[in-house]
């Protein structure tokens, strides 16, 4: 039988649950890294025991971290995620004679095929890709030297790139995610990027449907369909149906459709799952009440699923990275809270029950499906 990995970072540490198939009882280890802000903690797909940990502070500056045994043990492997002398900074040597420097690495996406191969996702916005499992970092420069650039704008948690989505079929295509620029593909490995917003629209820009300045904040793709991509924006929830090259709204009967979260059914790529919140400015669930939502229909039809999550009085938020799915049967659904509680649903949304309690605010969640 299949075991399942759930990986958690939060603002003071991370934390690995281990279930076995059935998904009724959780063992948990941690914290690691305690007192450290862990923002992602990521397994390779091409390795099980291979995993990422993205640990940041403001003032010792930010260090990546791998274990080669799922989590056992931890070696700190960057040399130069480095700050030199001011606190709270983090510098990239890219030849100029000043070093460029950013805050904290968002977001951490392996490879599909290579446990050595990792993507790192920076604020304030930048790519960068490791081949020798994070040993050293080049940056894909073609992004943060688009023409755009100009135009693009801190959200609210900052200028944070914060989503990274590789295509299955094709090894050079990326898509990426920037609050506040919007989502950009590359087809030639990370050279060049180009902005697919067409169809967004904004009405806190000068410009509603402008090209780039777009607030989104996570974007999803069952690996089965690459060219169809759902997207959670700062208002609206979104689909495309051509990589990106034009998007329609997909809010439907949503009570709001302001969230961060979004991720897609593991078996059924028309199920796609959200958690609404309130507002831009109440960061918390519609009536206190806390409610994913879900649609069978890729979007527009809605049902809210609430079995085993409290109804009353939960004013927790669930952040952009704290969602994700297993690969088993029924396909399984996770995410995690500022409160501290990590829920799971065995039956793809059904019944929900917190698998943990009491952790510091959750920040992200990812799961790994062990053979």
């Amino acid at each position: 039988m299949a075991n399942v990995r759930v990986l958690v970072g939060t603002r003071k540490g991370a934390f690995i649950l281990t279930s076995d198939g059935k998904r009724e009882k959780w063992d948990v280890s941690g914290p690691h890294f305690a007192g450290w802000e862990i923002y992602h903690v990521k397994g390779s797909p091409a390795d099980p025991n291979r995993l990422y940990a993205s640990q940041s502070s403001g003032w010792f500056g930010q260090v990546i971290q791998r274990s080669s045994d799922g989590g056992k043990t931890w070696e700190p492997v960057d040399n130069k995620f480095a700050y030199e002398g001011a606190t709270g900074t983090h510098q990239w040597y890219d030849g100029t004679p000043h070093p460029w420097e950013f805050k904290r690495v968002w977001h951490l996406e392996p490879s599909l095929t290579d446990p050595d191969t990792v993507y790192a996702g920076v604020e304030d916005a930048a790519i960068f890709r490791s081949s020798d499992g994070g040993k050293s970092w080049q940056e894909l420069s073609g992004l943060r030297h688009h023409g755009s650039g100009p135009r693009w704008q801190p959200g609210a948690g900052g200028m944070c790139l914060h989503t990274i989505v590789l295509d299955p079929s094709d090894p050079r295509r990326i898509f990426i995610a920037i609050s506040a620029a919007g989502a950009f593909r590359s087809d030639d490995a990370g050279e060049t990027w180009q902005p697919i917003n067409r169809g967004l629209h904004s009405q806190t820009i000068p410009e509603p449907t402008a090209d780039v300045g777009h607030c989104v904040h996570r974007i999803a793709m069952h690996p089965s369909r690459p060219n169809v991509l759902f997207m959670q924006k700062h208002w609206d929830v979104m689909r495309t149906d051509n990589a990106g090259d034009s998007w329609h709204e997909i809010s439907g009967n949503l009570p709001t459709d302001f969230g961060f979260v979004i991720d897609v059914h593991a078996h059924e790529p028309e199920t796609v799952y959200v958690v609404p919140i309130t507002s831009d400015s109440h960061h918390y669930p519609l009536d206190g009440k806390l409610r994913v939502y879900r649609s069978r229909t890729g979007g527009n039809e809605w049902e809210p699923l609430t079995k085993g999550l409290p109804q009353s009085d939960c004013y927790v938020n669930v952040l952009r990275d704290a969602m994700a799915v297993d690969s088993l049967d029924s396909c399984g659904v996770y995410f995690g809270t500022t409160g501290g509680q990590v829920y799971a649903s065995a039956d793809a949304g059904d019944n929900w029950a917190p698998i943990v309690r009491d952790l510091p605010a959750v920040l992200s969640v990812e799961v790994q499906t062990l053979s």
